[in-house]
Protein backbone atom coordinates (compact mmCIF):
# COMPACT_ATOMS: atom_id res chain seq x y z
CA UNK A 1 0.00 0.00 0.00
CA UNK A 2 1.03 3.40 -0.58
CA UNK A 3 1.71 6.42 2.17
CA UNK A 4 -1.60 8.18 0.67
CA UNK A 5 -4.00 5.21 1.29
CA UNK A 6 -2.39 4.66 4.47
CA UNK A 7 -3.22 8.16 5.32
CA UNK A 8 -6.76 7.77 3.68
CA UNK A 9 -7.62 5.04 5.82
CA UNK A 10 -5.98 7.48 8.90
CA UNK A 11 -8.07 10.23 7.97
CA UNK A 12 -11.61 7.95 7.22
CA UNK A 13 -10.69 6.44 10.70
CA UNK A 14 -10.40 9.81 12.50
CA UNK A 15 -13.59 11.45 10.67
CA UNK A 16 -15.92 8.45 11.99
CA UNK A 17 -14.60 9.03 15.53
CA UNK A 18 -15.35 12.80 15.17
CA UNK A 19 -18.88 11.94 14.14
CA UNK A 20 -19.38 9.70 16.73
CA UNK A 21 -17.78 11.11 19.63
CA UNK A 22 -19.88 14.39 18.60
CA UNK A 23 -23.02 13.05 17.64
CA UNK A 24 -24.06 10.75 20.66
CA UNK A 25 -24.91 11.45 23.86
CA UNK A 26 -23.88 7.73 25.17
CA UNK A 27 -20.38 8.18 27.34
CA UNK A 28 -19.64 4.32 26.10
CA UNK A 29 -20.56 5.67 22.38
CA UNK A 30 -18.35 8.16 23.05
CA UNK A 31 -15.42 6.69 24.10
CA UNK A 32 -15.66 4.62 21.07
CA UNK A 33 -15.57 7.88 18.83
CA UNK A 34 -12.44 8.68 20.90
CA UNK A 35 -10.72 5.16 20.54
CA UNK A 36 -11.55 5.59 16.51
CA UNK A 37 -9.81 9.09 16.45
CA UNK A 38 -6.87 7.76 18.08
CA UNK A 39 -6.69 4.54 16.08
CA UNK A 40 -6.33 7.13 12.97
CA UNK A 41 -3.47 8.96 14.65
CA UNK A 42 -1.78 6.09 15.26
CA UNK A 43 -2.17 4.78 11.57
CA UNK A 44 -1.12 8.05 9.98
CA UNK A 45 1.99 8.05 12.51
CA UNK A 46 2.60 4.55 11.66
CA UNK A 47 3.11 5.21 8.35
CA UNK A 48 4.60 8.67 8.26
CA UNK A 49 7.46 6.91 10.80
CA UNK A 50 7.60 4.09 7.77
CA UNK A 51 7.70 6.46 5.05
CA UNK A 52 10.72 8.32 6.52
CA UNK A 53 12.52 5.25 7.81
CA UNK A 54 11.27 1.92 6.49
CA UNK A 55 14.31 0.00 8.03
CA UNK A 56 14.64 1.06 11.78
CA UNK A 57 11.82 -0.56 14.24
CA UNK A 58 11.95 2.04 16.67
CA UNK A 59 8.16 3.69 14.84
CA UNK A 60 6.91 0.13 15.57
CA UNK A 61 7.99 -0.08 18.98
CA UNK A 62 6.33 3.42 19.59
CA UNK A 63 2.96 2.41 18.18
CA UNK A 64 2.83 -0.80 20.23
CA UNK A 65 3.19 1.51 23.20
CA UNK A 66 1.05 4.00 21.98
CA UNK A 67 -1.78 1.20 21.34
CA UNK A 68 -1.05 -0.47 24.63
CA UNK A 69 -1.42 2.78 26.99
CA UNK A 70 -4.86 3.56 24.82
CA UNK A 71 -6.05 -0.01 25.56
CA UNK A 72 -5.38 0.33 29.46
CA UNK A 73 -6.63 3.74 29.25
CA UNK A 74 -9.98 2.81 27.67
CA UNK A 75 -10.06 0.21 30.21
CA UNK A 76 -10.17 2.51 32.94
CA UNK A 77 -12.79 4.78 31.17
CA UNK A 78 -14.84 2.02 30.82
CA UNK A 79 -14.32 0.51 34.43
CA UNK A 80 -15.25 4.40 36.04
CA UNK A 81 -18.64 4.46 33.43
CA UNK A 82 -19.18 0.84 34.86
CA UNK A 83 -19.17 2.06 38.43
CA UNK A 84 -21.42 5.00 37.34
CA UNK A 85 -23.50 3.20 36.04
CA UNK A 86 -24.13 1.15 38.98
CA UNK A 87 -23.71 3.60 41.58
CA UNK A 88 -26.32 6.23 39.75
CA UNK A 89 -28.36 4.35 36.64
CA UNK A 90 -26.51 6.90 34.29
CA UNK A 91 -25.50 5.94 30.78
CA UNK A 92 -25.87 9.67 28.92
CA UNK A 93 -23.38 12.44 29.19
CA UNK A 94 -26.08 15.05 30.43
CA UNK A 95 -26.84 12.99 33.55
CA UNK A 96 -23.17 12.56 34.13
CA UNK A 97 -22.75 16.58 33.60
CA UNK A 98 -23.25 16.83 37.86
CA UNK A 99 -20.01 14.92 38.52
CA UNK A 100 -17.80 18.14 38.11
CA UNK A 101 -15.49 19.00 40.74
Amino acid sequence: MTLEAFLLLAAALFCVGLFGALSQQSIVMLMMGLELMVNGIVVAAAAFWFWVSPGAADGQVLVLVAITVMALEMAMGFAVVTALFRARDVDTTDDAGDLRG
